[in-house]
């Protein structure tokens, strides 16, 4: 039987660029019911909805570590906003960068190409 603080959120966490929402439960760097996991900030952590094992969690996001913007964005050794990654970008691997290119093209369909809809 679950706890009575596990089963009600802290508050509601709110990402500053895109405005995803969600109820947390837990902000800081040791999740409830995890033995020897330690995250590397602190993080706003709700129970993973898809799963009925206790110690799984999901990290729903936490602040730049540059500009302080609370979101959801990239972690890579740190969080960092899409923004100031953008404005840094040649200090990110290559491997973050072509990531980054995906995410930026934007879907060109025309009618006329299959799976578009009109």
């Amino acid at each position: 039987m679950a706890s009575h603080a596990e089963c009600r959120p802290l508050g509601m966490f709110e990402c500053e660029l895109c405005a995803l929402t969600a109820p947390y439960g837990y902000v800081g760097q040791k999740p409830p019911n995890t033995q020897s996991m330690v995250l590397l900030e602190e993080s706003y952590v709700m129970k993973d909805p898809f799963t009925s094992h206790k110690d799984r969690f999901l990290v729903l996001g936490s602040r730049c570590s540059l500009c302080s913007r609370l979101e959801c964005s990239l972690f890579y050794s740190k969080r960092f906003c899409l923004p100031c990654v953008q404005e840094n970008i040649s200090a990110f691997p290559q491997e973050i960068r072509q990531d980054l290119e995906k995410r930026k093209a934007p879907s060109k369909r025309t009618p006329s190409q299959p799976g578009s809809r009109t």
